[in-house]
């Protein structure tokens, strides 16, 4: 008699990091939210909107409150709200995709926070302890608020793979990153699970870092 076995592959919830700039409508953040099966975003901490440690709780929080595996998918100040969170790490993650880091060890540009404002919240030095979870860091040639060579850097303290985007900013709606379909290819790779709409157990792509 022949057996069939069934396995049964769970999505993950995909909790989206923000960064200090409210989240728009056509942030690939939330378009991402909307399309995942399972997705929670962290609200900023309005009481202490600069606060390293209100952000880090804001994570927390929201992780807490998650059965299953986890992805995270942090944007700008969210990245290192991510890898600040992840030197005590409370639970497990499957993994991370990191998207344009800023540099917050060096001067902003104007209408940004100050170096010293983000030393005196926690922000800074910046945690460069290999991250206990798989990671990815798609940073950009030509972003305002880091430097490719030290974005690079890095990511190759924290153990994650680097995506060369190019010249695309700060991979946001201003630079034309509204829709992101790589985003929920990167975020399949990381979970290897299924993109909306796609197989369960369907073989990951391989994915090629541009040169």
């Amino acid at each position: 008699m022949n057996t069939t076995s069934t396995t049964t592959i769970t999505p993950p919830t995909v909790v989206l990091v923000p960064g200090f700039v409210p989240l728009t409508a056509d942030h690939w953040q939330c378009l991402l939210a909307e399309k995942w099966e399972k997705a929670r975003i962290v609200a900023p901490p309005g009481c202490a909107p600069l606060s390293r440690t209100a952000w880090v709780e804001a994570l927390e929080a929201v992780l807490a409150g998650i059965a299953g595996p986890v992805v995270l998918v942090a944007h700008g100040a969210g990245v290192l709200t991510t890898v600040h969170w992840a030197r005590q790490p409370n639970r497990p993650v499957d993994g991370a995709l990191l998207v344009a880091p800023p540099d917050f060890e060096l001067p902003l540009p104007d209408g940004y926070p100050s170096t010293e404002d983000l030393d005196r919240h926690g922000w800074n030095p910046l945690p460069r302890r290999r991250l206990p979870f798989r990671s990815i860091v798609a940073a950009s040639r030509n972003d305002a608020l880091a430097c490719f060579r030290r974005v690079a850097g890095m990511a190759e303290h924290w153990g994650s793979r680097l995506i060369d985007a190019g010249d695309a900013g700060h991979l946001d709606p201003t630079a034309g990153y509204g829709n992101w379909d790589q985003a929920h290819e990167l975020v399949r790779d990381l979970g290897r699970v299924r993109i909306p709409g796609g197989v369960p157990g369907a073989p990951i792509l391989a994915m090629s870092d541009p040169s």
